[in-house]
């Protein structure tokens, strides 16, 4: 598997409607997450962070991701958040949850941004807890 050094190199290999939908999600969630967070390629794919893991952008097209169709976007600690709207899925993964989506018009802003907050809020505890510690 070849190991992409850039977004473009990633889109490159995208199908259309996959492309659109990543295209869709990345600045939703840069839009939506503090500065200080970095957004970076693992595993070939878009993966958003600070001091853990925030969320991952997976399409189908690229191999690991363990979809058949369509872009998998998944909280890594999504088992911690609340998500009061329900709108995230568990699988078999205890810590991630996700969704995957077929079609732009599935993604729904709203509760994506209300998710975002809520794991950047546990990524801040983390790092104050584990600050406390180190003291």
């Amino acid at each position: 598997m070849l190991k992409f050094q850039s977004i473009s190199q990633l889109y490159d290999i995208l199908p259309e409607h996959e492309r659109i939908i990543v295209d869709v999600l990345r600045p939703l969630i840069s839009e939506n997450l503090p500065e200080y967070c970095k957004e970076k390629l693992s595993f070939n794919v878009p993966y958003f962070y600070e001091n853990k893991g925030i969320c991952i952008i997976w399409p189908s097209t690229v191999t690991g991701g363990g979809i058949k169709s369509g872009v998998f976007f998944g909280f890594w600690y999504g088992n911690k958040l609340l998500d009061e709207d329900a709108y995230l899925l568990q699988g078999k993964n205890k810590q991630i949850f996700y969704r995957i989506y077929q079609t732009v018009d599935e993604i729904k802003p709203e509760a994506i941004i209300k998710l975002l907050k809520e794991a950047v809020s546990l990524d801040v505890m983390y790092a104050s807890s584990k600050k406390r510690k180190a003291d």
